[in-house]
């Protein structure tokens, strides 16, 4: 099954415009609409960084993680 994807946008009436396909005409399809995220344009600062993430890994023992994940992998 070949999938197609097209960027549109909702107009204030609630319709949507899709590219002239010929490939479409007369067949069924089905729409899934997916909300385009929206990407913050601004960087995040180092002390917003350090403050969401400081102890992320709190109370773990690095070293054992480390050790069981290459035994593990090299069995």
């Amino acid at each position: 099954m070949k999938a197609f994807r097209f960027m549109t946008k909702i107009s204030n009436s609630g319709t949507i415009q899709l590219p002239n396909n010929p490939d479409l005409f007369d067949q069924e399809v089905e729409i899934i609409i997916l909300p385009k995220e929206k990407i913050n344009k601004e960087p995040m600062k180092a002390t917003e960084f350090v403050k969401k993430w400081a102890g992320f890994l709190q109370g773990i023992d690095i070293e054992k993680q480390k050790f069981d994940y290459l035994s593990e992998k090299y069995k």
